[in-house]
Order: structure tokens, then C-alpha cells, then sequence
């Protein structure tokens, strides 16, 4: 039988640069690009202050971990969290509101379809009979006179 390798520390990034791995180096870049086209837009004082702030927020996404994950994880994690609400309350008038459209559909249908028919168990035991065989049992035919 032949033998296989089994991969291990899959969740280690490749490291392309020293330590730096793709993801990090890719967020660096596009930093560096967009300090650039910052250089060619704005005056000098606008250039310093917007180019220093977009190296703190690129060294940020790229080296900052919470609890073992990259820090765009958890400000994913964070804006997913405060989109949906924390606490459920129960609004127990919906609660009363749609009971009282249920004892009315109730009505409704009672109007609508006739009172049902009901079977004793032997006539159970019949129907399922019917159902197991496929129909090949067909049942007892009743002779009405």
C-alpha cells in the first residue's frame, strides 16, 4: 500500500519576504501605492498627515493579531456582531394578535372543509395495509345495498 504525506500546519502562511507572508506583504503595497498617488494629489502638509495615517492603518491590517487572527477578521467579526441585535425580547401582543387570526382561520376552514371522517382501527389497519403492498392490496369492498 502505498504511503501519502499528510500536510500539516495548514493554518501557517507562507512567508515570501523574510517574515513577512502574502497577505501582509499585498496589504504593505497597496499602503505604499496609495502613499504614492497620495504624493502626486496633495500639497506637502496634506501628504504627511494623510500618508502617516494610511501607514498606521496598513502596519495595523497587516502585523496587529486578536486572539490568534488577523485584526481585518475581527473587525469583520466586530460589524457583524453589532449588526444584528443581542438580546431578543418577546413582544407577547404579536403573540395575542396572531391567535386571535389563528382561531379565525380556524373558523374559516371549519366553514370550508366538512367535519372529517373518522376511522376506527381496524379500518386503519386497512389503509395501511393499502399504503405498505402499493395498492396491490386493494381492501375489503364494502357490498352496499
Amino acid at each position: 500500500m502505498q504511503q501519502f504525506t499528510i500536510p500539516q500546519f495548514i493554518d501557517v502562511e507562507d512567508k515570501i519576504i523574510g517574515p513577512i507572508t502574502t497577505r501582509q506583504f499585498v496589504i504593505l503595497l497597496a499602503g505604499a501605492m496609495l502613499i504614492a498617488v497620495f504624493y502626486k494629489i496633495f500639497d506637502f502638509t496634506l501628504f504627511i498627515v494623510a500618508s502617516i495615517s494610511v501607514l498606521i492603518i496598513a502596519v495595523a491590517f497587516s502585523f496587529i493579531k486578536v486572539n490568534g487572527r488577523p485584526l481585518h477578521f475581527f473587525i469583520l467579526n466586530i460589524t457583524q456582531t453589532l449588526k444584528r441585535p443581542g438580546v431578543r425580547v418577546w413582544n407577547h401582543t404579536i403573540g395575542k394578535i396572531e391567535a386571535e387570526y389563528e382561531v379565525e382561520d380556524k373558523k374559516q376552514i371549519e366553514q370550508v372543509i366538512p367535519s372529517a371522517r373518522r376511522y376506527n382501527a381496524s379500518r386503519l389497519a386497512e389503509l395501511s395495509l393499502i399504503v405498505d403492498t402499493k395498492g396491490a392490496y386493494k381492501g375489503e369492498e364494502k357490498v352496499k345495498n
